[in-house]
């Protein structure tokens, strides 16, 4: 696998995480936390969204499905 590749999918996995942990997060507080561009966290979502894994209540704001996940490292 491409480092870049590796790169983007452990991001996507922390911003999983991060949804997780903190319930219902906007795309703003995603940006600030992984110093990411808002287009990149956009993408990094639509990838979640896609996969089941993530919904957006109201615009802007993210929290997690609820779809079964298993974590590997």
């Amino acid at each position: 696998m491409k480092p870049s590749t590796n790169r983007m999918l452990n991001r996507i996995k922390c911003i999983y995480m991060f949804i997780c942990k903190h319930g219902i997060v906007s795309t703003q507080e995603l940006v600030e936390e992984f110093s990411s561009t808002p287009r990149t966290i956009q993408r990094d979502l639509n990838v979640l969204s896609y996969n089941g894994l993530v919904i957006s209540p109201s615009r802007g704001k993210w929290t997690i499905t609820q779809k079964k996940v298993k974590m590997t490292s």
